[in-house]
């Protein structure tokens, strides 16, 4: 017969003979202990209650109280600690221990302060107990208050006050404390030792750390991995891989936690393939591992080899949590992957992960970024709670789609909401005015940054302005306010300036900001190719070809220009007059049908944008075939009679003539057609786009 069943007869026997001695409930309530049977205490518990059992001392209840905190039973162990006829330290301290697993701070709080003594389990219990919850100042409190009511401080003690000053990045604090560690005597208790290295490394110390490292004798597996993840957090991901061999060497065995840090070391020094093959070496592969690896594609540019691991970890049967989907979201927006990232909106709320703030604010931007601002704002309004972020996401959204006085109006209601806008919010808002030509609108909420909400103005927010300003023809304001401007001009003030001058055809301010980007950037394509295009549209072969010939000598490299469409759940990229396609012949005979009707229509290609010296022939053979006219013509093949819009997407910006030739075909056609461009969307309806030619 198994244990629990004779324990349960041996207890239906009591409950049968009647009233009880403490004789005869000690081996039972030992019995419950030793088989983890919480139920049948709960029934001893009861007979002793129902009989007005009183025992001699506190040693039955309190191993009863025991079983209860095992199992985070609160209500049980504050039911039973509150019928106690008499309480001893252990008693409270039990009690303790159940607040502090399971997080309920006011109570832990409201107990300690009402215990009539205390011990050094006591202090030990809430210290751990407050920085476990994220209540680290008032943990360092409670620390403090142990040592004015005259306790020594354990290893227990110390390595928890040291975490907290690792969560609060406090210095100094975690300095006193290590004095505390030395007077102690506790310097070669090796969990001290791994707080007091994770604690340095945290709060910036590094080298510090390393030194306890390197004097710390009987290391473990932590000891490695707390001063591997701080070089990774203070950006050394160079010594975080070099420690990662040290440890290999030394005879340790990597666990999860290190082969995340090392993953991260990896990607942060742009080695993917080196952190591929560590992942493929991990047999039992964990959500950390997962994620970090799908994150590690994203931040270095690998967004497809990301979708394709989170299907991968799926597979696998590996649950994905809230930060996993961001990540897998955010790829999707960078891609414009509408059918994808809708596919992982649906895997999201299956998990019941939809919800999550940071899933939510990824859904908002991808929707946006998709060109879907309805669906964004169906996300947006559904979130139990939002913070800066969502409200950034939905503000910039609304302006990268034309609809800036969307994006103005949700501003102001963020500030209504008594929410407070951050760098972000304020670029997002300029945007808006820069796409809409709000010049004396952005000039008030360029003022406001720091009149109103007392924030000194970033390089993003004067390069907004410096757009907005030049765009609108005030290029002497904008030359006033680069000079006149707290910071060094950087790059980006420099190619913003620069771009004004291409679209305002300002020659003089472009040389001059184009000279400024060959010091700051010389290994830049852009700026180089921006001002050769300015060259030629004057015809001005001879700095062309000086320009073209500088490119050489530095060994710029021209980065290529390329469309994508996304039909039926298959990405098709093309470049200029690509001949790749395995459809090639079919798309060049739909789009020269589709020139032909633009032609009937009146339309001619704008040749002058072909910035070579080459006869018309072949310029208008090279305007035709732009990129992203080839995946228009695609996309109008494979989906001639949907009612959807066709999507594109081009990596760099879109030139006016295709911007021409793609709002003539939304109004010829009767199509209307979404182009996403590193500026920004054009949404064409009927003839017109949602940049209002304003690009």
């Amino acid at each position: 017969m198994k244990s629990s069943q004779k324990l349960r007869r041996a207890i239906d026997s009591l409950y049968a003979g009647g009233q009880s001695t403490a004789e005869a409930y000690l081996p039972l309530v030992l019995e419950c202990l030793r088989v983890n049977d919480v139920g049948q205490a709960k029934r001893l518990q009861s007979h002793m209650d129902r009989h007005y059992f009183t025992p001699g001392d506190t040693f039955l209840h309190n191993r009863l109280l025991h079983l209860y905190a095992r199992f985070g039973k609160i209500s049980d162990a504050r039911n039973l600690f509150d019928k106690m006829p008499q309480r001893d330290i252990i008693s409270w301290n039990t009690v303790l221990s159940v607040y502090a697993k399971s997080g309920s701070v006011e109570n832990l709080r409201a107990l300690f302060d009402q215990m009539p003594s205390r011990d050094s389990v006591s202090y030990n219990t809430v210290i751990a107990g407050l920085v476990g919850r994220g209540f680290s100042s008032q943990a360092l409190e409670v620390f403090l208050r142990m040592n004015r009511d005259g306790f020594e401080p354990t290893e227990y003690t110390l390595v928890s006050a040291l975490n907290a000053c690792s969560r609060l990045s406090d210095l100094r604090k975690g300095k006193q404390i290590h004095g505390r560690v030395y007077a102690g005597c506790l310097g070669r208790n090796v969990f001290v030792s791994n707080a007091l290295i994770d604690m340095y490394a945290k709060c910036g110390d590094i080298y510090r750390a390393r030194w306890l490292f390197d004097r710390t004798d009987n290391k473990n597996v932590v000891s490695w991995n707390s001063l591997i993840a701080g070089y990774l957090k203070n950006g050394q991901p160079k010594k975080c891989i070099d420690l990662f061999q040290e440890m290999q060497v030394a005879g340790f065995k990597p666990d999860d936690v290190t082969v995340s840090n090392v993953l991260g070391g990896y990607f942060q020094s742009g080695l993917v393939e080196e952190a591929s093959k560590v992942f493929s070496m991990i047999k039992k592969k964990d959500k950390v591992s997962w994620t970090t690896m799908i994150v590690g594609y994203v931040q270095n540019g690998k967004e497809e080899d990301a979708l394709n691991l989170f299907s991968k970890m799926l597979a696998e049967g590996v649950k994905p949590d809230g930060f996993t989907f961001s990540s897998v979201i955010s790829s999707c927006a960078r891609l414009a992957y509408l059918c994808n990232g809708q596919v992982v909106h649906g895997k999201a709320i299956l998990l019941g992960v939809d919800n999550d703030l940071l899933v939510s604010s990824a859904l908002v931007d991808m929707y946006c970024k998709c060109g879907i601002t309805k669906d964004a704002s169906v996300v947006f309004d559904m979130m139990p709670s939002q913070n800066v972020v969502s409200w950034n996401a939905m503000i910039r959204g609304y302006a990268q789609n034309g609809q800036d006085l969307e994006a103005l109006a949700l501003y102001e209601k963020l500030l209504q909401e008594k929410l407070k806008p951050d760098n972000i919010t304020f670029v997002a808002v300029l945007s808006a005015c820069n796409h809409a030509g709000l010049i004396e609108e952005g000039r008030g909420y360029f003022d406001s940054i720091s009149k109103r909400h007392a924030v000194v103005p970033t390089l993003d927010h004067y390069a907004c302005m410096i757009n907005l300003l030049g765009r609108s023809g005030c290029m002497r304001e904008a030359m006033d306010l680069i000079k006149n401007m707290p910071h060094e001009p950087n790059s980006l003030i420099w190619s913003t300036l620069l771009s004004v001058c291409a679209m305002k055809d300002d020659i003089e301010h472009a040389e001059m900001a184009a000279k400024r980007l060959f010091e700051l950037e010389p290994l830049n394509a852009g700026p180089y190719i921006m001002l050769s295009n300015m060259y030629a549209t004057r015809g001005r072969w001879e700095d062309v070809a000086s320009v073209r010939s500088l490119m050489k000598s530095k060994n710029v490299k021209k980065f290529a220009a390329y469309s994508w469409i996304e039909i039926d759940n298959e990405v098709h990229k093309f470049v200029a007059e690509d001949a790749t396609h395995p459809q090639t012949e079919i798309i060049y005979e739909g789009l020269s049908i589709l020139i032909k009707k633009l032609q009937e229509a009146g339309f001619m290609p704008d040749t002058k944008l072909v910035l070579h010296n080459v006869v018309e022939e072949e310029k208008f053979a090279s305007i035709c075939y732009h990129s992203e006219k080839l995946a228009l013509a695609f996309g109008l093949i494979k989906k001639p009679h949907g009612t959807t819009p066709i999507r594109i997407m081009k990596n760099i910006r879109v030139c006016g003539d295709c911007h021409q030739f793609m709002k003539l075909v939304s109004r010829i056609i009767g199509r209307s057609i979404i182009l996403r461009d590193s500026n920004r969307f054009h949404h064409f309806v009927e003839g017109s786009c949602s940049c209002k030619d304003y690009w």
